[in-house]
């Protein structure tokens, strides 16, 4: 009796936990994307800040020093990590270089997040993407095309373009290397200008997740650990506090000036400037104006690798479309003219980036404006040589006066142009007649009747 009644205990025991069993035994656990067993990410402790850094443009000087501003405000503020928000088509190779460095040797945790949506890293982007301890993507964005070209866009030849080519690809597998990304990827970027899309860069392990905001890259970077200075360090980012740091207004005014489009325009204007107020002084605003533009394309010139057998060809061409106006070559100065300025302004900037060139239109338009501009100025000249001069002993010819005195010698003294002269002439003449001058001999002044 006591055995049945065990029996039964134990089966209404295993009627209730049984459920439980098959329950707990079919639920599986939710891989993560690594293949790991996802888990809460670690979140920041209170107070933690992240810096986020906005780049969009150009990589230049500008932002080198914005950059290296950023990581020492991370590191006076404490903040947890550095987050950039990257949206380039690349940039100079020496700020490049220094960008790089600064965030392989960064004393905090450095992001990088190709993002918004529609952005790319191109080019140099591609080593900054790199750079960082975390790489991310937002969703519709690009990365890749990092070949090295001349300023005009061509592939750089002969031994110098092979020699430039090795360096680049060894910086882009070092920085691959040092980060655990996809070495084989890095180099036929530079080598092959391949381009991927974000969700390819996380297959290939070029970048590490696909996050679809800044706040979204700090919960999936959360929990990974990062070398940092040597040493690793988990990171603890969800929840953190996201705190802006902008550009100072100086090096947004270089980062402006520093486009090479920008810096192009600003020496024509300052160019075209300085020529009217020389051609016709006293005017005033086209000088102010133009020298003014002028110093600003210098400053320009000075954050840019500027080829100077380029510049020295672009002046060069001003100044004989100058020339041609008044010089009887009958258009041989002003074509010559036309062709140093275009090549010149194809030549201006030397460097192996695509990014860094004058946009090609720009430059017909500008050789356009510049030679109507020369025509214009020509035809002036030519119209006001001949007309009849309004100066001098022939601008009397032509002018009307009126008798003034008539004395017994027949003298006359007649009020002219607003003066008086000792006049004489063939016509006898009386006080208040008008008369019309035909010669001026020195201090006198040839009449007749007007209207004669």
């Amino acid at each position: 009796m006591a055995r049945r009644r065990t029996f039964a205990a134990s089966g209404w025991l295993l009627a209730a936990v049984l459920p439980a069993l098959v329950l707990a035994a079919s639920a599986k656990p939710t891989p993560s994307p690594t293949g790991a067993v996802a888990s809460p990410a670690p979140a920041a402790a209170a107070g933690a800040e992240v810096l986020h850094l906005q780049i969009d443009g150009v990589i230049n000087p500008a932002t080198v020093s914005y950059i290296s501003e950023g990581l020492a405000e991370a590191q006076a503020r404490n903040a947890v990590a550095l987050l950039i928000e990257l949206d380039t088509p690349g940039g100079l190779l020496e700020s490049t270089k220094l960008i790089v460095k600064d965030l392989l040797g960064a004393p905090r945790p450095v992001l990088v997040y190709v993002g918004p949506s529609g952005a790319g890293a191109a080019s140099a982007g591609v080593f900054v993407t790199m750079a960082g301890n975390i790489a991310a993507m937002a969703p519709g964005t690009t990365i890749g095309a990092a070949h090295p070209v001349s300023g005009g866009g061509e592939d750089v030849e002969g031994d110098m373009g092979e020699k430039l080519e090795n360096f680049v690809v060894a910086l882009s597998r070092s920085i691959a290397e040092q980060r655990g990304r996809n070495v084989e990827w890095a180099e036929k970027a530079v080598r092959k200008s391949v381009s991927i899309t974000e969700r390819e860069a996380v297959k290939l392990k070029v970048v590490d997740f696909v996050a679809d905001s800044v706040a979204d890259v700090l919960v999936q970077a959360s929990g990974r650990t990062v070398q940092v200075g040597g040493k690793p360090v988990t990171l603890a980012l969800a929840g953190a506090t996201i705190a802006p740091f902008d550009m100072r207004i100086g090096q947004k005014v270089l980062n402006f000036l520093a486009h090479p489009n920008i810096a192009y325009l600003l020496m024509m204007a300052g160019l075209l400037g300085l020529y009217v107020e020389f051609t016709n002084p006293g005017v005033i605003f086209p000088g102010v104006a133009g020298a003014i533009a002028l110093i600003l394309a210098l400053a320009a010139l000075q954050l840019l690798p500027v080829n100077w057998a380029g510049l020295a060809l672009i002046v060069l061409g001003v100044a004989m479309l100058i020339a041609e106006v008044f010089l009887p070559t009958f258009g041989v100065v002003g074509v010559g003219g036309m062709v140093a300025f275009v090549l010149g302004s194809l030549l201006l900037f030397d460097t192996p980036d695509a990014a860094i060139r004058v946009d090609r239109g720009l430059i017909f338009g500008a050789a356009a404006t510049l030679g109507s501009f020369a025509l214009v100025i020509g035809w002036l000249v030519v119209r006001t040589q001949r007309q009849p001069s309004s100066v001098g002993a022939e601008g009397m010819v032509g002018e009307v006066g009126e008798v003034r005195r008539v004395d017994a010698n027949g003298r006359l003294k007649v009020f002219v142009h607003g003066e008086y002269w000792e006049a004489v002439s063939d016509d006898a003449l009386a006080i208040g007649e008008a008369v019309e001058v035909v010669a001026v001999d020195g201090l006198r002044v040839r009449v007749r009747r007007h209207g004669r």
